[in-house]
């Protein structure tokens, strides 16, 4: 509980609970259990800040792309009121694995096994002092 007063890194402060339940409304919740709210008022603009409030450690990139869309004003409808389909040729959205087990490691890197394969000698260094002379 000590870490919801001080870090925001856990998902968010209770200071940031407080104000986005109080200002906000809730709008949905997203297949990785993040959610979403959305100002009752509009602002100076005209707009309603969109807010998010992360499941787990708050990392932007666990945000599925038509809910980014949402968020920055791409999409005038969250996602959740079912207007939104996904191109043919999108993927299943995956959060940035860097730094976590499931992160990739390429075949000799240091993470994995640190063996490089061996070169197959068909790659020629080109050196200067041999290039062909040019004619002008």
């Amino acid at each position: 509980m000590i870490d919801k007063i001080f870090a925001w890194w856990s998902g968010a402060t209770l200071g940031a609970l407080f104000d986005i339940r109080r200002r906000g409304q809730f709008v949905a919740k997203d297949a990785f259990g993040n959610q979403y709210y959305e100002e009752r008022k509009p602002s100076r603009d005209n707009r309603k800040r969109r807010y998010v409030i992360y499941k787990g450690y708050a990392e932007a990139s666990k945000i599925p792309p038509e809910w980014h869309g949402w968020l920055h004003y791409v999409l005038d409808a969250p996602p959740s009121d079912g207007d939104y389909r996904p191109r043919v040729w999108e993927k299943p959205h995956q959060p940035n694995l860097t730094g976590t087990p499931y992160a990739y490691r390429p075949p000799g890197s240091l993470a994995e096994t640190g063996q490089r394969a061996a070169a197959t000698g068909d790659y020629e260094a080109w050196v200067p002092d041999q290039a062909p002379d040019r004619a002008p």
